[in-house]
C-alpha cells in the first residue's frame, strides 16, 4: 500500500512509518515540524525510520487545502493515518483557539482533500481524554463522552464526530483509534515518562501533581503501532475502537518502576493537582481485539526497561 501519515516525523508517528517500511509498504509524510516541541527532535526521528530516500517528507500544515490535495495526488495514496494535531491536555487549556484549528480545522481540511482526490480510507488518532473524568473503568467505546475536561479532549471528540459525518455523507471509511498514554523511545519530551527519566538522571527531584493516586493505562509504543497497522489493513465503514494495555497503574507505582531500572532514586516534590487531569484511565480492548486481532504484547516494566535502554542517558540528559 501506499500510505501517508500526517503527523509523521513525531513520536508514534515514525516509529508506525518504521514499520510500515519494513513490511514492504511505500510511506510518505507531511508534517510542519511546528515549535510544540524541539523541531530538531523530529527531524532526527525521520533520520531513525530507514535509509536516506526510504520516506518522501512533505514539508507542511494539514490546514492548507491545495497543498493537501497535491500531496494526496502526487503519492497516489491508499491510506491516510492521521496523527497530525496539537497534542496534551495542559497546554490547551492555556490555548485552546490553537487546538480546535489544528486538530479540528485540519482534520476537516484533510477530509475534505481525501474527497477531492477519491481517496477512501483513514485511520486517525484520537484520545482516552474523550471519556472525561470518571473513577471507574474499564471505559468501552459505548460510554458517553459528551462531559470533556479540556479543550484538548473536546477536540478530539469533535474530530471523532466529523469522521462520522463523512462517513455518513460521503461514504468515508474512517476507524477512529482513542489511544492510552503511550510511551517509549522518542516519546514527546514533555510528557510525564520522559519528564521523569530527565529530573532522575539530573538528580532533581520527581514533581508529581495531585495524590500520586491517579491511573493511567500506559501502552507502549509497538503495541500502539501494532494496532494502528491492523487497522489500516481493516478499516471499513465507520469505527471508533479504544487501543490500550487494559492494565492501568498508578502514578507512584510508575515512579517506583522507573526508580527501580535506572537505579535513580531521587525525592518526590509534590505538587497541586492540575486542571484538566482525570484520575482514571482504563481501555477495554475487547473491540480492538474482535475487529483487529490487536493484543498488547508488553508490559510496563519491558517496556520501560526498553524505552531506557534504547535512550540511554546522555539522550535522556538532552530531552529537555
Amino acid at each position: 500500500m501506499n500510505v501517508l501519515i500526517t503527523g509523521g516525523a513525531g513520536f508514534i508517528g515514525s516509529t508506525l512509518a518504521g514499520r510500515l517500511l519494513r513490511e514492504g509498504h511505500r510511506v510518505s509524510i507531511v508534517d510542519n515540524f511546528n515549535g510544540a516541541y524541539d523541531p530538531a527532535l523530529k527531524r532526527q526521528n525521520i533520520r531513525r525510520i530507514g535509509p536516506a530516500g526510504s520516506v518522501m517528507v512533505y514539508e507542511g500544515d494539514v490546514r492548507q487545502p491545495p497543498f493537501m490535495r497535491h500531496v494526496l495526488r502526487h503519492e497516489a495514496v491508499d491510506v491516510v493515518v492521521h496523527l497530525a494535531g496539537l497534542a496534551g491536555v495542559r497546554p490547551s487549556l492555556q490555548n485552546p483557539t490553537a487546538y480546535f484549528d489544528h486538530n479540528l480545522n485540519g482534520t476537516t481540511v484533510l477530509l475534505d482533500a481525501m474527497r477531492d482526490t477519491g481517496v477512501s480510507r483513514v485511520v486517525v488518532a484520537s484520545s482516552s481524554s474523550v471519556y472525561g473524568n470518571r473513577a471507574q473503568g474499564p471505559f468501552l467505546e459505548t460510554d458517553p463522552t459528551d462531559e470533556p475536561v479540556s479543550p484538548y479532549a473536546l477536540s478530539k471528540r469533535a474530530v471523532e464526530l466529523v469522521c462520522s459525518q463523512y462517513s455518513r455523507l460521503y461514504g468515508l471509511n474512517a476507524y477512529c483509534l482513542r489511544l492510552f498514554t503511550v510511551y517509549g523511545p522518542r516519546q514527546r519530551p514533555d510528557m510525564a515518562i520522559s519528564r521523569f527519566l530527565h529530573q532522575l538522571y539530573r538528580g532533581q527531584p520527581v514533581r508529581l501533581f495531585g495524590d500520586g493516586h491517579s491511573q493511567r493505562d500506559y501502552t507502549y509504543v509497538d503495541d500502539i503501532v501494532d494496532g494502528m497497522v491492523r487497522a489500516i489493513r481493516r478499516v471499513s465503514g465507520y469505527e471508533v475502537i479504544n487501543l490500550g494495555s487494559a492494565a492501568p497503574v498508578s502514578l507512584l507505582e510508575l515512579v517506583c518502576l522507573l526508580r527501580d531500572i535506572t537505579g535513580r532514586h531521587s525525592p518526590i516534590e509534590w505538587q497541586a493537582e492540575q486542571p484538566g487531569d482525570v484520575p482514571l484511565t482504563y481501555a477495554n480492548i475487547d473491540k480492538a481485539r474482535r475487529l483487529l486481532g490487536y493484543v498488547p504484547a508488553t508490559n510496563l516494566r519491558e517496556g520501560l526497561t526498553h524505552m531506557v535502554e534504547q535512550l540511554g542517558q546522555p539522550t535522556v540528559l538532552s530531552l529537555l
